[in-house]
């Protein structure tokens, strides 16, 4: 559930800004809120701020078939200085 959720927050986060090389994780805080049932997982991400050198992230992550949230996390990436 980890990996969805930063891979999802990342992915929308090159949405926003376009293909940034070497734009990491610093940081990534996920609550585990439920037990999925053993099916598909998917993730609803929204960037919160996106700034110069930061971003903020959140995932809501849900399981195929329910609308119960099964995790939530909020992620920060660093953005590096473009040329």
């Amino acid at each position: 559930m980890m990996q969805l959720a930063d891979v999802s927050i990342w992915v929308a986060l090159l949405g926003a800004i376009g293909e940034v090389p070497l734009a990491v994780t610093t940081n990534l805080t996920i609550n585990f809120l439920k037990k999925p049932e053993p099916r598909a997982l998917f993730a609803r991400c929204k960037m919160l701020k996106i700034g110069k050198s930061l971003a903020v992230g959140e995932a809501t992550l849900t399981s195929e078939g329910s609308e119960d949230i099964v995790a939530h996390a909020v992620a920060t990436y660093a953005i590096p200085p473009q040329k």
